[in-house]
């Protein structure tokens, strides 16, 4: 049987290189490598990586505890990239050292929205409990 080469996601190699970059710059951003006015005031949490297929980019979601400041951080993170890049290159043992862009994560925001919506008065009307689930005998527990 034909085996389908479209991937329908990001490879093992691609998670584990993403995971160990995210730890990797946790870890710098701990020991504050970093010399910049803002990211010496703030405690920056790295929630995810994502790798490019090749390895040679890494698309990195930043957010600072509270939330204050976020696009801030992400340019000023996108300011100090090379920098980075230097610093964890020999650490990630790869071949090619990956470029650094920084964005702000939105994951918590998004959420937020979602449990609003899940919250709503119109969908926990649509959750209630429907007739035909409580008729006794209508369902095979076993």
């Amino acid at each position: 049987m034909a085996r389908n080469t479209k991937t329908t996601g990001p490879s093992q190699r691609m998670l584990r290189v993403a995971e160990r970059v995210r730890q990797e710059l946790s870890a710098m951003l701990a020991r504050g490598e970093i010399i910049d006015d803002l990211l010496e005031t703030v405690t920056v949490t790295v929630p995810e990586v994502r790798m490019t297929p090749d390895l040679k980019l890494a698309n990195v979601y930043v957010m600072p505890l509270g939330g204050e400041h976020a696009q801030e951080v992400a340019e000023a993170l996108n300011q100090h990239a090379r920098f980075i890049r230097g610093r964890l290159a020999p650490a990630l043992e790869l071949k090619f050292a990956p470029e650094f862009k920084f964005f702000v994560d939105t994951t918590f925001d998004e959420f937020g929205r979602i449990d609003a919506i899940l919250r709503s008065e119109r969908v926990q009307r649509d959750l209630g409990p429907r007739e035909e689930d409580d008729e006794p005998g209508e369902r095979d527990d076993h």
